[in-house]
């Protein structure tokens, strides 16, 4: 049996990875009374019940009660009740910008500032982020990119690494993305831009992939970028890194970012991480024929 605490951050979408859970067959309870927790994982447990997998929602909703969590969990070990702990987190800007949207007042600020009781909240369960077997960031995560990784996790038994990849496309006429992490020029090779047959389409067209990855330096600095983030990666997720983006930018993020990001996508794949594409500024240098 897998008995799960789900937990993290008040609007990072544990409700929804409660509702996930469910549908796969978990019993799941929400803001269960912290010290009914033991108790609760003593009933789950019990061989004559026929209940495979239990979630439970835990959260900054049990106020004073949460500090005592971690006896609870302690208790948890000493019956030899094995639990996971799934931890929902988001940056700042999204949890504000998500109350703001849903017009929700926060459990710790109800009259004040959304910000401070995201502070508030963030430093009283900074805890449990650090116990957590699982720690999803949703801050750019659509609900369906959220289903995919509690499936990977709880389904698939996947090896999860708690960190994901976003390889962004950009034009540097139009600002490096601001939550970059790694940022890669690649205004070094050659440009379709110059090319008319080519200027019209991107680097998901074959001609211009075709263009980009023909030339003569392409290979080397392809597979020299991809070792260099073998490298690196397992040194972010040490560091608590949960989220890691790689901007690729050429002049209008059209032609070879495109190309080189698709190419780097591909690569990153192959490992053991969940890796997103996104091509921020593709359609922004649109061309109409005969002007």
């Amino acid at each position: 049996m897998r008995f799960v605490i789900v937990t993290g951050m008040s609007g990072a979408g544990k409700s929804s990875a409660l509702r996930m859970l469910e549908d796969i067959g978990f019993f799941c309870v929400d803001n269960l009374p912290v010290m009914l927790i033991p108790k609760f994982a003593d009933i789950a447990y019990d061989d004559e019940l026929e209940v495979d997998n239990v979630a439970i929602g835990v959260d900054i909703r049990s106020g004073d009660a949460l500090g005592q969590l971690s006896v609870c969990l302690e208790d948890l070990k000493n019956r030899n009740h094995n639990y996971e702990i799934l931890f929902l987190d988001a940056s700042e800007p999204a949890l504000v910008k998500r109350y703001k949207e849903t017009r929700r007042k926060h459990p710790l600020s109800p009259s004040g500032r959304i910000n401070e009781g995201i502070k508030q909240e963030r430093g009283k369960i900074e805890f449990l982020k650090q116990k957590a077997d699982y720690i999803i960031d949703t801050s750019n995560l659509l609900t369906r990119e959220l289903k995919t990784e509690i499936d990977k996790i709880f389904i698939k038994g996947e090896t999860y690494n708690n960190i994901i990849i976003t390889v962004m496309s950009f034009g540097f006429k139009y600002g490096i993305p601001r939550d970059s992490d790694i940022v890669q020029d690649v205004r070094f090779l050659p440009n379709p831009y110059y090319d008319l047959e080519l200027r019209p389409m991107t680097g998901n067209d074959k001609p211009v992939a075709d263009m980009v990855s023909g030339c003569d330096e392409y290979a080397t600095f392809m597979e020299t970028l991809n070792n260099m983030l073998k490298y690196l990666l397992p040194y972010y997720k040490r560091e608590g890194k949960n989220q890691l983006v790689i901007s690729i930018g050429c002049t209008g993020g059209k032609h070879r970012s495109v190309t080189v990001a698709n190419d780097l996508y591909e690569r990153l794949q192959k490992l053991p991480y969940t890796v997103r594409l996104y091509h921020r500024d593709i359609t922004k240098d649109k061309i109409v024929k005969g002007e």
